[in-house]
């Protein structure tokens, strides 16, 4: 309850800036309020942009925290302001690109602050990072991306307390690293796209408490065992041998306690030799997407795989038994862009009981797969989009019904999201959503589908985003629509058939939803907003024009028939007013396909 009450001020002082001007001029009442509270009343005035550096004065005696990551306004006035703050223990101006280095002049010499990010502030300088010098209480400090160079990046070593480094994106070199060295109390050091090489990765031993490392696009080849490291990044590196072990005089290894292993976009030298040192009971977070591997026998040992993306990478349905060996702990696999197919999902079915997200998008599975990823019991993402699913599958036997594919995933009781955008589903096929209880994420698109497809979606019960894009949808079958209670998104782009009245008539019915299109959108404050110029006659007149531009270059798709190829350029308009939708109302009893085989 008090917690309620707090947010019930903070928003009521963060109303407006005629309500704010009422309480700036309290300033004793303001300068009592407890840290959490200023923290809060802080971040409210940020986020509606009602703050303006004066203001900041009135928070110098108990605000802890400010977060301006950016805010383009942020410049050297607004820094004076927090140079006076006596308790500021955080300071957050990344992407703040009108700070220069002499804007940080005021900060220097405040105790109370231990955390400081001014990334992607490109005009902060080395003499910048002088300023900061004094801050010895200093523990954690991003700089990356900013104008430091490689000498600016030595100064920091007389910040003897940092814990935390990000450097990304600067020229670090090799000396520039052994400078560093002095840093013991280091945990964390971001050196992606350094000058780093495999003679300035030795030096990383040197850092006895380094739990996370990042060497992405870096010409580091070699790693040496780290005592402590959890996490590491090595994407878009060629790779020879990571973690190599060291040996105790007892001559018992001592192997980095991996757990998050990152190599998106590697190279690898020699695959058994890069893995061999790994600790595999560790390790429970892998991403080998758009490396170069050939050969994945290194999964079979890791029994601890919590997370693993192949996406991009060589893989097909001959390596998939091996996931399945390890399948018991896997929440996260992701195979798009693989060679993998129908047969290599039905692989993997059955030993995956823990699978929540399961990404299979841009192969060449079909409704086979729907029923084998039907069996894997907790699953709640599933990414089918770009793949030869259909919905439907035909019986061998002629006199047989089709067969709704998508009924078999009415099992999964944990489904959340589904996105089927880019299949070849047609209207028919959606029918089985309505029994998908669970469902709040449904995403499709195809130029196949019709007003049909919005009638399939209304029943789902917890449905809180839909997109339907490049669908033949009619103004007639939206202000028919009726959406699901907990309908809270619609992105309806590329429904080019759609007109702005009919849009906004829709968006006025349903306040509570926030309608995308082309056309319009949804303001903060729930209005309607045109992205045209006006509601005139000589702008519809223009849209039309638009509308038949549109039909003079109508795409067609492989695989089916383009729905507007039917119509000449007059019908087409003419759709605009009326229904495609075959679906009789509710209470004439809508006649659907037999969804049982035989």
């Amino acid at each position: 309850m008090a917690v309620e009450l707090v947010e019930l001020c903070v928003q009521a002082a963060s109303e407006s800036r005629d309500i704010v001007e009422k309480w700036r001029r309290q300033r004793r009442s303001l300068e009592r309020l407890p840290p959490q509270l200023a923290d809060s009343l802080l971040r409210r005035l940020i986020s509606r942009r009602l703050l303006f550096p004066s203001l900041l004065e009135l928070f110098k005696n108990s605000v802890e925290e400010v977060d301006l990551r950016g805010e383009s306004s942020v410049d050297a006035e607004w820094i004076a302001y927090l140079g006076a703050f006596r308790y500021l223990r955080s300071l957050n101006v990344s992407d703040c690109r009108r700070l220069t280095a002499s804007a940080l002049w005021p900060i220097t010499g405040m105790e109370s602050l231990r955390e400081l990010d001014f990334s992607r502030c490109s005009k902060v300088t080395d003499a910048g990072i002088r300023h900061l010098l004094s801050i010895t209480t200093l523990e954690k400090l991003c700089i990356s991306e900013t104008g430091v160079s490689a000498n600016g990046v030595m100064l920091l070593a007389l910040l003897r307390n940092l814990s935390l480094l990000d450097l990304g994106g600067l020229p670090v070199t090799d000396q520039a690293l052994s400078s560093l060295q002095v840093l013991t109390k280091l945990q964390y050091l971001d050196l992606w796209g350094s000058k780093i090489s495999d003679k300035g990765a030795a030096l990383l031993q040197a850092f006895p408490k380094l739990s996370f490392l990042n060497l992405a696009w870096t010409s580091v080849t070699k790693l040496p065992n780290l005592s402590s490291l959890e996490s590491l990044n090595m994407s878009n590196c060629t790779i020879n041998s990571l973690l190599q072990v060291s040996f105790t005089s007892f001559n018992c290894t001592i192997r980095a306690p991996l757990a998050k292993l990152i190599v998106s976009g590697a190279t690898f030298g020699d695959e058994f030799e890069a893995f061999h040192d790994i600790e595999k009971t560790f390790l429970t977070f892998l991403d080998l997407s758009n490396s170069s591997l050939q050969k994945f026998y290194f999964l079979s040992h890791l029994n601890a795989l919590e997370h693993l993306d192949l996406s991009s990478s060589t893989i097909g349905d001959d390596w998939l038994e091996l996931i399945a060996r390890i399948g018991v702990n896997l929440k996260y696999l992701n195979l798009s862009r693989t060679r993998v197919s129908s047969a290599g999902v039905g692989v993997v079915t059955g030993h995956v009981p823990n699978l929540e997200f399961l990404s299979v998008s841009h192969t060449s599975i079909d409704d086979v797969a729907v029923s084998y990823i039907s069996m894997m019991p907790s699953v709640k993402f599933i990414d089918l989009s770009n793949t030869n699913i259909k919905g439907v599958i035909h019986q061998v036997e002629p006199e047989s019904a089709p067969v709704l594919s998508l009924s078999a995933l009415q099992s999964l009781q944990h489904l959340e999201k589904l996105n089927l955008k880019d299949t070849k589903v047609m209207d028919a096929a959606l029918d089985p959503l309505k029994s998908f209880h669970e469902l709040t994420d449904l995403t499709l698109k195809s130029a196949s589908l019709t007003d049909n497809s919005l009638y399939h979606t209304s029943s789902i019960p917890k449905l809180t985003n839909l997109c339907v894009h490049d669908g033949v949808l009619t103004n007639s079958g939206l202000n028919s629509y009726k959406p699901p209670l907990t309908l809270r998104m619609m992105d309806l782009s590329g429904c080019w058939l759609l007109t702005e009245d009919a849009i906004s008539s829709f968006c006025k019915a349903h306040p509570q939803i926030e309608l995308r299109h082309e056309l319009v959108h949804i303001s903060p404050s729930k209005q309607i907003v045109s992205n045209s110029p006006s509601s005139s006659r000589s702008n519809r007149k223009a849209s039309q024009a638009k509308q038949k531009q549109k039909q003079e270059n109508v795409p067609v798709l492989p695989g089916f028939l383009d729905q507007r190829l039917k119509y000449s350029r007059e019908e087409l308009l003419a759709l605009q007013y009326s229904s495609l939708s075959l679906v009789p109302p509710p209470d004439q009893g809508a006649v659907l396909p037999n969804t049982e085989s035989g």
